[in-house]
């Protein structure tokens, strides 16, 4: 651009020159009718030329470092202009109103989906989302959590009410026969402790101390010293563990009466334990006074410890950006787009906070420009101004030079035919 306005301030030199150069030229013919013409325009084209050259330097600066009154226009009125063109950015072609009307009609979420679609394959993308949710888990702060998980956990607990529950307990222990199975598995303990040879003795010897120390009078009193003498511990002890093991074994059949009368006895306490009220008030008793007693917070914290743990390694694995984040990213993009009135409240609230921010800030043009403005000395604007506007100013003079030249010739031409 520097070139370019050099080039033409030297073309409009050339011409002034060449003007000058002419009119001293035709000095020596000047005697003649062309002479005469000739001399006119350039006489002419070289007054013109000084006048346009005096006219666009007196905008800048002193013509020839004199100064001229009413010369070195914009150094002089630097503060008006740029109040003036503050006030026009402002008032004119930037105005609050302006504005609004070119944010109304741009489609802000269709653009933004645009470029959210373009960049989210992008590793730059991939990269930030995978940092970010690493970033989420590590400040996720667990001792402040876990307090709160304790309350919620045992308020959950404590609203359980065991009538909704025991009776759905009682029917799985009949359904899945459990009172059944406890019976057989008491059975099997017994069995196993009747066995025993330590048992039987323990029997024989409680039984025998339970003989001798029974009280009674008389013939009785004789019949029991006399049986006493007749048995022992080990004859007591095979005895009774004889019974008990007879005992057990008839009530592992399961055709035995007495069994199925146990069962059924069983079932039906079962049954009327649905509707107690006292066992129902003493479970739920038991219950909050287990969850009061009950201290999670330190394997709550564990837990989520091995959670976060577990999460950070699995954003970790290179699928998942491409199979889980990035899907559930595009299907809530998706399901956004596909919701007009969605689209339609976010491109409003996007413009609405634009608004905001015009309104807040619309001042601040006027001061940005002016702030850019006065940090340039007037050496650097006028360069800036030449810069950009210097090559129509140059053609000026070289226009006053050209149309100077012509009219000179003219107005001679006439002159000389009267």
């Amino acid at each position: 651009m520097l070139n370019r306005k050099n080039k033409t301030q030297h073309l409009a030199t050339i011409f002034l020159a060449v003007m000058g150069i002419g009119f001293l030229a035709t000095i020596p013919i000047q005697d003649s009718i062309w002479g005469v013409i000739l001399q006119g325009g350039f006489e002419a084209g070289l007054v013109g030329g000084l006048a346009d050259w005096f006219a666009v330097t007196a905008l800048f600066r002193h013509p020839l470092g004199i100064p001229i009154p009413h010369t070195a226009l914009l150094p002089k009125n630097r503060n008006r202009i740029i109040a003036g063109i503050i006030s026009m950015l402002e008032n004119d072609w930037l105005t609050k109103d302006s504005i609004r009307k070119k944010i109304d009609t741009i489609n802000f979420t269709e653009k933004l989906f645009e470029i959210i679609y373009n960049e989210l394959p992008s590793q730059a993308v991939q990269k930030n989302f995978i940092m970010i949710s690493k970033h989420l888990i590590t400040i996720f702060d667990l001792k402040r959590f876990a307090p709160l998980l304790e309350e919620e956990l045992k308020s959950r607990i404590n609203d359980l009410d065991s009538k909704n529950y025991l009776p759905f307990l009682i029917e799985q222990v009949t359904i899945r026969k459990y009172d059944e199975k406890a019976l057989d598995y008491i059975l099997k303990e017994i069995d196993e402790w009747a066995s025993k040879e330590s048992t039987k003795y323990k029997l024989g010897g409680l039984a025998v101390d339970a003989v001798e120390n029974i009280k009674a009078d008389g013939f009785m009193q004789f019949a029991l010293k006399s049986f006493s003498n007749l048995v022992n511990e080990e004859k007591l002890g095979n005895i009774i563990q004889s019974l008990i093991l007879k005992g057990v074994d008839s009530y592992r059949n399961p055709l035995n009466q007495n069994r199925q009368t146990l069962l059924i006895h069983i079932q039906n306490k079962l049954q009327s334990i649905k509707s107690d009220e006292k066992i129902h008030a003493e479970l739920n008793n038991f219950k909050s006074h287990l969850v009061e007693k009950w201290e999670l917070q330190e394997q709550i914290s564990e837990l989520l410890s091995q959670i976060q743990q577990k999460a950070f390694d699995f954003i970790e694995k290179p699928t998942f950006y491409e199979d889980y984040l990035l899907p559930i990213i595009k299907n809530g993009l998706d399901s956004i787009k596909s919701n007009p009135e969605k689209v339609f409240q976010i491109d409003a609230w996007i413009k609405n906070q634009i608004f905001i921010f015009v309104d807040k800030n619309h001042s601040k043009i006027g001061m940005l420009v002016k702030e850019n403005l006065e940090k340039l000395d007037d050496k650097t604007l006028i360069n800036m101004v030449e810069t950009n506007v210097g090559k129509d100013l140059q053609w000026i003079r070289v226009n006053g030079a050209v149309c100077g030249f012509l009219i000179g010739l003219v107005l001679v031409g006439i002159k000389a035919f009267f």
